[in-house]
């Protein structure tokens, strides 16, 4: 098996996450996600999104979505974008890159 190394610090800075669930959450769970946002969609999917401090809170939030007993779909790290493209034109933010783990 081969190692892998990761740089800590690109962990351990705060970073915009979309963990998506199956099923929809009441506004009444909102406390056990520290403060992200609850958007439930139509196709019965529960997006949690807002800003993670660390690794250490990321996995707090996964453990509060294992407790509730609901199907975690998707973990996605969403990487800012720059407020303006290098030639000084706004940035076209209909994308977004993204690192997405599914189970």
């Amino acid at each position: 098996m081969s190692e892998m190394y990761v740089a800590e610090e690109e962990y351990d800075e705060h970073a915009l996450y979309e963990i998506r669930i199956k099923g929809h959450l009441d506004d009444r769970w909102a406390d056990r996600f520290d403060g992200l946002t609850l958007t439930r969609n139509e196709n019965g999917v529960t997006l949690l999104t807002g800003i993670v401090v660390d690794q250490a809170a990321l996995h707090g939030l996964l453990r509060a979505v294992r407790d509730l007993g609901v199907r975690l779909l998707s973990v996605t790290r969403l990487q800012p974008e720059p407020a303006e493209a290098p030639d000084g034109r706004p940035h076209d933010t209909s994308h977004r890159s993204t690192e997405e783990t599914q189970p």
